[in-house]
């Protein structure tokens, strides 16, 4: 099965002024869809502006402050639940399979985490399933139509989730 999105890991760099990150830099990272297509950015401090960023135009889905492993540290997501809930959300609106496949796969993680909680499945005549869910705490409700993936699509969205999350450049 081909993939939606290719996203490729971070490059090591900062992408506005080229300067390579070393191991303990901190920096900002940036998940954003341009063209249809998510794009992992990092930027050094010095180059982030601290509203937004200074990179390609494109919808910014969430930034954060992380840093470059040192050699032999264990991995780790330098990604907090607001963050992967705040994806989550601005996917709501999604309607390409790409971008549902990679909201569906946010909605597992998030309700293993317990943030989202399923309520019900809605079956509308045109033969979609669509779960109904809520934000714990909040209340928020949300819905979401199950794209109806294999777990080996699953499996391979995590896989790109994790890329985009993970620190290590």
């Amino acid at each position: 099965m081909p993939k939606d999105y290719d996203i490729a890991r971070p490059a090591g760099a900062c992408l506005r002024c080229g300067r390579e990150l070393q191991a303990g830099d901190e920096f900002m990272a940036v998940l954003a869809e341009a063209d249809d297509q998510l794009l992992r950015e990092d930027y050094c401090l010095s180059c982030w502006d601290g509203d937004g960023r200074k990179g390609p135009a494109g919808d910014v889905l969430g930034t954060w402050r992380t840093r470059v492993p040192r050699p032999k540290e264990k991995k780790r997501l330098f990604v907090d639940d607001d963050l992967l809930v705040n994806f989550f959300q601005r996917l709501a609106d999604a309607n390409s399979p790409a971008k549902m496949a990679f909201r569906y796969v946010l909605a597992l993680v998030l309700m293993r985490k317990r943030l989202l909680v399923y309520d019900r499945t809605e079956r509308p005549d045109d033969g979609t399933e669509v779960w109904n869910m809520h934000l714990r705490g909040s209340g928020q409700v949300c819905s979401m139509v199950d794209p109806k993936m294999d777990q080996d699509r699953i499996s391979e969205v995590s896989q790109q989730l994790g890329q985009i999350l993970e620190a290590e450049v």
